[in-house]
């Protein structure tokens, strides 16, 4: 096996989760033959990647077999059958300790029940397999925690998988398990699944259920599915829809709106890249992958979202305030248990002036409405993810037109705004020369429209520039 601190590749990939389930509905293979050899990559690998912080080989397996059963015996396996998975801990699953990532948390007893999403999957017939690594209560995007270690990039194990899902991305990209969930406050989906070369979506703000998922903004907080391929997402995208009132924000306009039958049908939507704030300061060669995949699907139009850099000023308030709230006990009582560099900044969002955070969500709502009018004229946005590769672990700093900015609250530079109008997008990892670290681009709609997302997804998978 690869030394850890040696960089290295893992090119062997699982058989996609669509593959699996047919394989496993016609009794092709056995779900419990999959999820065994999921769990025999897990134990070959994961001590390189650093992404499982729990392995439910015993409940994965008895599901398996059970699952076997039903299908041996004439019942449907789901549209997922036997896939395995895995949650970033921040995920309650009954009998596990939900960390989200924490050393205080460890403390805590047992969660009682699977979160609404795990259900969902596992009744679709997808196997959890694990938990993953994530940063400390999620705040952080690059995937390092002082307490369970980092995630390491499969492409390069010395670089950052980003995060905070940055265990379920380098499961999925490490190819342990074909799919994941993780969640996504300013950018914690997108931005692994960018430095990491893999698909995800931050679906729309209320979409999916997050119900049984530790909090980190409950104004921003998103759940969502990492994939290998387009299709894959799609699918597990699918089987989580529906409504639920264990979690309060999670009222879609339409109760399943699936996005499957959109990646090869629909009306061509109307699609413009994103200037301005979105390209200053990026990579000159990702903003050329950029140009280069909107050329291939005839994108000319360049647009601006008004005041993108203040609605990313007033996300860190409102990120800062509510989450310095949420854990002001934790810091009065335990403040040493946490990770400093966390502790500190909930320590400041604490202390953040009230009439800031009233102006920040007035701005909220002025710059919800001024994307509104954007989304009257186009039905898609793309926009590069992050505006490097990979840094190393470990780096503290990069260079941003010219000044060096911190990694850790920087790398969500062209996520953030986005996510504070709760705007739905779909991370497309591109077509990279040989040897290159991933990029992804951000491919975003307007609220409740995942499914033009997801079209335009697919159309830049059909014109070769997807990775």
């Amino acid at each position: 096996m690869t030394e850890p601190d040696q960089p290295t590749s893992f090119n062997a990939q699982p058989r996609t989760a669509l593959d699996i389930a047919a394989a496993v509905s016609t009794r092709a293979t056995s779900a419990a033959d999959v999820v065994a050899a999921a769990l025999g990559r897990i134990e070959d690998r994961n001590r390189d990647l650093g992404a499982f912080t729990e392995v439910l080989q015993r409940r994965a397996l008895a599901r398996a077999a059970a699952l076997d059963q039903r299908i041996a015996a004439g019942e449907p396996g789901g549209p997922l059958a036997g896939v395995p998975f895995a949650a970033k801990n921040l995920f309650d699953i009954a009998g596990v300790v939900t960390r989200a990532g924490s050393k205080i948390n460890r403390s805590n007893p047992p969660a009682g029940r699977d979160a609404t999403v795990i259900e969902r999957l596992e009744a679709a017939g997808a196997i959890l397999v694990g938990a993953c690594t994530m940063d400390e209560y999620a705040y952080g995007f690059t995937g390092e925690n002082a307490h369970e270690g980092p995630s390491h990039n499969p492409h390069d194990l010395s670089r950052m998988t980003g995060g905070s899902s940055g265990g379920p991305a380098a499961a999925v990209a490490g190819g342990l398990v074909p799919i994941a969930l993780g969640s996504d406050t300013n950018g914690s989906i997108r931005v692994p699944a960018s430095l990491t070369g893999i698909y995800g979506v931050k679906p729309t703000y209320g979409r999916l259920s997050r119900a049984g998922a530790f909090p980190f903004v409950a104004s921003l907080d998103h759940v969502g599915p990492f994939a290998t391929t387009l299709a894959d997402l799609a699918a597990v995208y699918d089987a989580l829809l529906g409504l639920d009132g264990r979690d309060p924000v999670c009222r879609p306009p339409v109760a399943r709106d699936p996005v499957s039958s959109a990646l090869s049908t629909g009306p061509a939507p109307r699609i413009a890249v994103a200037d301005g704030y979105f390209r200053a300061g990026a990579m000159p060669d990702l903003l050329a992958a950029l140009d280069v995949a909107a050329a291939a699907i005839g994108v000319t139009r360049r647009i601006e979202l008004p005041e993108a850099h203040r609605a990313r000023a007033a996300a860190f308030v409102l990120t800062a305030a509510e989450g310095g709230a949420l854990h002001l006990d934790r810091l009065r009582t335990r403040a040493a248990d946490f990770e400093p560099v966390v502790r500190d900044r909930l320590i400041a969002g604490a202390m953040v002036p009230g009439p800031w955070v009233v102006q920040a969500q007035r701005f909220r709502r002025w710059f919800a409405a001024e994307v509104n009018a954007v989304f009257a004229d186009v039905d898609v946005v793309l926009a590069l993810a992050t505006p490097i590769t990979a840094p190393m672990l470990g780096q503290t700093t990069f260079v941003f037109e010219g000044r060096d900015l911190p990694v850790r609250p920087h790398l969500g530079l062209y996520t953030q705004p986005l996510s504070f109008i709760g705007l739905p997008v779909v991370t497309v990892p591109l077509r990279r020369p040989d040897g290159a670290l991933p990029i992804g681009v951000q491919v975003i709609a307007a609220p409740w429209n995942e499914r033009a997302a997801f079209r335009v997804a697919a159309m830049l998978a059909a014109a070769g520039v997807a990775a």
